[in-house]
Order: structure tokens, then C-alpha cells, then sequence
């Protein structure tokens, strides 16, 4: 479901209007319009705001349950040196990345894996990189 779609629903759930939600969460509201019709993505400050007005838990809107989801498994990374995710800003791209490739179908992943390893090899200079690359991927 669509974030706006979601706030929009726990709203009318609660028998809240736009209105309200303006004056417990200090935003516009307009700006709660574009939200719910989809026309804006809110930040995750603001969805702290929406969740603080409807007197929810964040997770309940993106989740639909009682209970909290089941926390994802942790990894476990061989080097984190040279990982992209180690610096901040490689974090902040990761959690962009991972929810867009969700999307994609494997063939396009694929395509993306061959052309990320390629720019690796060129700029680590050499097929050993690349054989070396591609081997840890499979993994």
C-alpha cells in the first residue's frame, strides 16, 4: 500500500480530519492533502509526526498488524572496510537502493550486477578483480 494511501486510511480509522491532524502534528493542511493523494513522499520526520497525531507506533504505518514485524535477519560482512554501507553516505544509498531493486525482476538485476562489476574492474584495473568481484556476489 502506498504511504499516503495508509495515513490517509489510519486518519478516516480514527475519525480524524485533515484539520486535526494539522493542529497535532504542526503540519499544513495541504501539505496532509499531497500526502495522502500521493503527490508528495514525506520525510521520516514527518511520518514521526503523523504516527505522534494519530497516537500510533511508526511501524503501524507501514505495517498492518497487531504485533511488530519480525526484525530482518542480520548479515553477516566479511570486511565492513570496504564496504560501501561502512561510510555514512553509503548507508544513506544503500536505503535507497535496496527498496528499488525489491522492484526490479531478476533479469534487470542481473543486468545491473554486470555493470556494476564492470565499473569495479576498471577501476580496480584487471579480470582478476573482476573474477574475484563476481565470486564474492554469488556468494
Amino acid at each position: 500500500m502506498v504511504i499516503g494511501a495508509r495515513l490517509k486510511t489510519l486518519r478516516e480509522a480514527k475519525n480524524l480530519s485533515q484539520d486535526d491532524i494539522e493542529k497535532r502534528a504542526g503540519l499544513l493542511r495541504c501539505y496532509v492533502s499531497r500526502v495522502e493523494n500521493g503527490h508528495i513522499v514525506p520525510s521520516l520526520e514527518t511520518l514521526e509526526k503523523f504516527a505522534r497525531a494519530l497516537e500510533l507506533p511508526l511501524y503501524h504505518l507501514r505495517f498492518d498488524g497487531d504485533k511488530p514485524p519480525p526484525a530482518p535477519p542480520k548479515s553477516i560482512k566479511n570486511s565492513t572496510e570496504d564496504s560501501l554501507e561502512s561510510s555514512r553516505s553509503g548507508a544513506l544509498l544503500m536505503r535507497k537502493l535496496l527498496p528499488l531493486l525489491a522492484k526490479m525482476d531478476q533479469e534487470d538485476r542481473n543486468l545491473n550486477l554486470i555493470l556494476f562489476l564492470a565499473g569495479r574492474v576498471s577501476k580496480q584495473g584487471g579480470m582478476k578483480a573482476g573474477r574475484k568481484l563476481a565470486s564474492s556476489a554469488a556468494a
